[in-house]
């Protein structure tokens, strides 16, 4: 039973994979307003409705790491070496998959559609507030405040931004730290 189990799992990630690929493909060589679901399915040797068994609507096919990036905020917070504050795991994390990723031409070419299609810009601002809530309660539980607190609120919104504003910047690490020194020492000026 457990090699079928792992079979299907893997076919269905296969799928899904082979999906997001040929959505990503279509949409920056053509646009994202230029292509329907069914060229992607079609693209993807797939049935439309094997399409929406993977992804709720045409937008989540851009942002197909949607549930592992808010995974892997949680565990920067969560997972983080003995001793490190949750500001630094944050920072750490953050500029880790931030920066490293900037010179990649499908990154560059991600965001640019992205930021070039309104209905992505919108669904990527939903998204981004999905994963501040999740990070809020990581923090609110690693540091024992209250699942409502308002400084583990405060933090995972400014991380976020922070990770936002350190991408657009000429050196992002340079950034990252100015930005993560700000939100742990507060204004000096």
């Amino acid at each position: 039973m457990t090699a079928t189990t792992g079979r299907r799992e893997r076919k269905k990630a296969q799928t899904r994979q082979a999906l997001a690929d040929a959505a990503t493909k279509l949409f920056t060589e053509r646009g994202y307003d230029n292509v329907g679901v069914r060229e992607v399915a079609e693209a993807a040797d797939v049935s439309l409705s094997t399409l929406f068994k993977h992804f709720p609507n045409k937008e989540s096919l851009v942002f197909d790491l949607d549930a592992d990036i808010e995974a892997d905020l949680v565990a920067a917070v969560r997972d983080r070496t003995a001793g490190q504050s949750v500001i630094h795991a944050l920072r750490d994390y953050l500029m880790r998959t931030r920066t490293a990723r900037s010179d990649d031409p499908g990154i560059v070419a991600f965001h640019r559609l992205v930021d070039s299609t309104p209905a992505l810009r919108e669904y990527a601002h939903q998204m981004l507030l999905r994963h501040e809530s999740a990070l809020a309660t990581a923090i609110a539980e690693a540091t024992g405040a209250p699942a409502d607190d308002l400084a583990a609120a405060g933090l995972a919104h400014f991380a976020l931004e922070a990770a936002k504003v350190a991408s657009t910047r000429e050196d992002p690490a340079s950034a990252f730290h100015e930005l993560f020194d700000l939100l742990e020492n507060g204004w000096g000026r």
